[in-house]
């Protein structure tokens, strides 16, 4: 750590925290008696809090973002030269790196040509639930105006976004939901059991499968959308099974239903391509992104479309009502393109997407190692550096752990000065899944310090 605060300014700091931030995720009645955590710097894959402990951060962040890593100097500077020159304009006209990052980014998307800029994940996935809803009005009287989401995917934090969210807890106590959202099976093979009629055979096909059961007790001509993570992230962190993802592209085009990513966690490096759904040869309509698009040094979120969804709101000019009447605020700012540039040209100049698939290679390696020498890690999966470890009491009948216990192991890498997460408030009785998540940067010995802690976790809390 470089150049800490002195004890007298984190006291102070940790009061005014206390006393006046209202924080993510926390349930805050603990704090009328400890502190809570605050960190205060961060480089490479290290972070440091307001005690002056190192830790090891294998979430990027908390929340899968930090792609690049902590400090990134460069990063910083271009967002500063940006900010003097020019600092925001609203999107309604353009700007010097809204232009050059679109550029960019539509060159790692073949099949796709327009961006739009607005400033979180959950925004970007209203924007693309809105275009869903105008196409269904102008081209098909309002009826096909119906969003498909899948069991256990999660798409953000709005009314909208929770509607279309298939984590029950996450959900709980925000209803009612906006209309027209439509739930459809997960496809967790190891919890196939759970399912009725699943094959152990072609399980991939099945569970696409079961999307066009749902459309056709729907009613095809209702259904606009399909809206899925290519990669589930916090529903337990699930790679979809061998044959899943050519019958989903197949079902969309069979119905007309566009088919909408949702790249938020995995966009931008995290699975060692540049999006997840580039590991399955698919070619989506709509994409969205935020999280590692900046690597968190600027807010910034992208909704990517092809063009035929583009012309679909200029086909009539005379028309007042025929274009996206939408605007983001903060999709104006100038600094979250710049960040994103830099961001980009740091994955490809360091070798970050190869870097990603060997320790990512590494990482699944050693979690099945722990799965050896611990009877209650139960299945273990992931793409690239995005993996998870379900842990469960017996492996014969798959019955998760109690969720304090996964805390538990949660809380002693901590303690031990690696920070590692969990299924939280998602899915009611399994959250029981450890989710890993290091920025593209980590290294083999960092893979191994992570994987080490979480062994003498689960030892100390399971025996």
């Amino acid at each position: 750590m470089d150049g800490p605060l002195s004890e007298n300014d984190l006291s102070g700091i940790t009061a005014a925290d206390k006393a006046h931030v209202w924080h993510h995720l926390v349930q805050h009645k603990p704090f009328e008696t400890v502190d809570p955590r605050i960190i205060i710097e961060g480089k490479g894959l290290r972070v440091w809090d307001a005690k002056g402990k190192e830790h090891i951060d294998a979430v990027s962040g908390g929340v899968w973002t930090v792609n690049v890593g902590y400090g990134r100097d460069s990063i910083a500077d271009a967002v500063r030269e940006q900010l003097v020159r020019m600092n925001y304009f609203a999107g309604a006209a353009g700007s010097i790196p809204g232009a050059r990052f679109a550029e960019r980014l539509i060159s790692k998307m073949p099949g796709l040509s327009r961006v739009y800029y607005c400033n979180s994940g959950s925004e970007a996935n209203e924007k693309a639930f809105k275009m869903v809803r105008q196409i269904a009005h102008k081209r098909h009287g309002g009826r096909k105006h119906k969003i498909l989401y899948r069991d256990r995917d999660y798409h953000g934090t709005t009314i909208a976004c929770l509607s279309a969210g298939g984590q029950d807890e996450r959900n709980a106590q925000y209803g009612p939901y906006t209309p027209g959202f439509v739930r459809v099976p997960h496809c967790l093979e190891y919890r196939r059991h759970e399912q009725d009629g699943a094959p152990e055979a072609n399980y991939g096909e099945w569970a696409a499968g079961q999307i066009e059961k749902v459309i056709l007790a729907e009613g095809p001509d209702t259904v606009g959308a399909l809206c899925l993570e290519p990669v589930t992230a916090g529903g337990g962190v699930i790679p979809a099974p061998d044959g899943y993802w050519p019958k989903v592209a197949e079902i969309c085009r069979k119905y007309d239903i566009l088919l909408h990513i949702d790249e938020v966690v995995c966009g931008v490096g995290r699975t060692g391509t540049w999006f997840g759904y580039q590991h399955y040869g698919i070619q989506p309509d709509l994409v969205t992104m935020a999280k590692g698009v900046a690597s968190g040094y600027a807010a910034i979120a992208c909704l990517v479309t092809t063009e035929e969804v583009f012309e679909m709101f200029k086909a009539d000019p005379s028309d007042p009502m025929d274009y996206f009447r939408d605007i983001s605020t903060f999709g104006g700012c100038t600094a979250g393109p710049a960040a994103a540039l830099e961001n980009m040209r740091i994955i490809e100049d360091e070798g970050l997407l190869d870097n990603t698939l060997a320790m990512g290679e590494r990482l699944m390696a050693n979690l099945h190692g722990l799965m050896e020498r611990h009877a209650v890690v139960g299945d273990v999966r992931g793409k690239g550096l995005f993996c998870g470890a379900e842990l469960v009491a017996d492996r014969a009948t798959k019955e998760p752990v109690e969720e304090a216990r996964v805390q538990a192991v949660v809380a002693d890498c901590a303690a031990q000065g690696v920070l590692i997460g969990a299924t939280n408030r998602s899915v009611p009785g399994r959250n029981n899944t450890l989710c890993l998540s290091p920025a593209l940067i980590a290294t083999a010995d960092d893979i191994d310090q992570i994987t080490g802690a979480i062994d003498r976790a689960l030892t100390k809390v399971f025996g």
